[in-house]
């Protein structure tokens, strides 16, 4: 059995990665800073680690030494992350894990990107089109550590994709993150302040982000890859759909902020090389993800 080690794993995405990975006969080993009691699965052994921690990372992979290596695991908490210094920690901890797996004789890696790295000036974002051009500290990160892992899987011999994740919404999602803050308000009765909502963005649920990693992972498919819907959504019709579903949509106040001046009228990705390519496809409908997301939220606030 291909044994697997996946970082994040009690992450927003990666808790979604574990059940897709066993379904593809892969040996799951789960890697998390904390210790797990509310993931037992089949298939999936838990390592409590600190990947920060060299010692540890030399740790698994002698005890695992994994064939494949699925790393989603970096700080990307809300109004923190995007200028954080965490950042360059994560780019030295990624490339010491690389290192590491490289050394230990892995054979696949696959690591999560962001539509950060893009020039958002252009606002449809395809692989081998769009210029990378990031403005904040976290895309610039990220496509560091992008253009160094692969360049270092070329001269490793090593099989590697990355992943360029756009914006996400589902259960178990930071409740500063828009999809979660605006059902929170929903389900208390307050009212949604938001700007025009003109804006377009490229959404997916959570469980397909995940199932699309794990798809990627299982191919052979190199360079980067667009983990995204490919579905264009207005953020006024997406805010309004969840009060609808909600059953509040008197409660939504558009123009009642002003939107940032830099913030970009369309992100929206290209993904044939997903689809196509890769061969994965969609599964969850827009409102299908906000009815369980709507669903969760009601139970974690008490509100069934």
């Amino acid at each position: 059995m291909r044994k697997v080690l996946l970082t994040g794993a009690s992450g927003f995405i990666g808790r979604h990665c574990l059940e897709p990975l066993v379904r593809r006969g892969f040996e799951v080993h789960a890697v998390s800073s904390k210790e797990q009691r509310n993931f037992s699965r089949k298939k999936v052994q838990w390592h409590h680690a600190d990947l920060h921690n060299a010692e540890h990372v030399l740790r698994i992979m002698v005890e695992v030494k994994p064939e494949y290596l699925l790393h989603l695991a970096w700080d990307v908490t809300p109004g923190f992350y995007w200028s954080s210094l965490e950042n360059l920690r994560w780019v030295r901890t990624s490339l010491g894990l690389l290192q590491a797996f490289i050394d230990s004789g892995g054979s696949r890696v696959v690591m999560a990107g962001s539509c950060a790295e893009y020039d958002w000036e252009y606002g449809y974002c395809k692989e081998t089109l769009t210029p990378l051009n990031p403005v904040t500290l976290y895309g610039v990160c990220k496509n560091a550590l992008h253009n160094m892992a692969g360049t270092a899987s070329i001269e490793a011999g090593l099989s590697s994709a990355w992943g360029r994740l756009f914006f996400l919404y589902g259960p178990g999602e930071h409740p500063d993150r828009l999809i979660p803050a605006v059902i929170t308000s929903l389900l208390m009765g307050e009212e949604v302040l938001c700007t025009h909502g003109e804006q377009v963005r490229d959404y997916m649920y959570v469980k397909d982000a995940a199932d699309a990693f794990c798809a990627l992972l299982d191919s052979e498919v190199s360079g980067p890859v667009n983990i995204a819907s490919g579905r264009p959504v207005i953020l006024k019709d997406l805010i309004g759909r969840a009060a609808q579903l909600a059953g509040r949509p008197e409660l939504v106040r558009l123009d009642a902020l002003s939107a940032a001046a830099d913030d970009p009228p369309l992100l929206l990705a290209e993904t044939r090389r997903l689809k196509d390519v890769v061969g994965w496809q969609e599964q969850w409908s827009l409102d299908a993800g906000l009815k369980e997301s709507l669903a969760w939220w009601k139970k974690k606030l008490g509100r069934e």
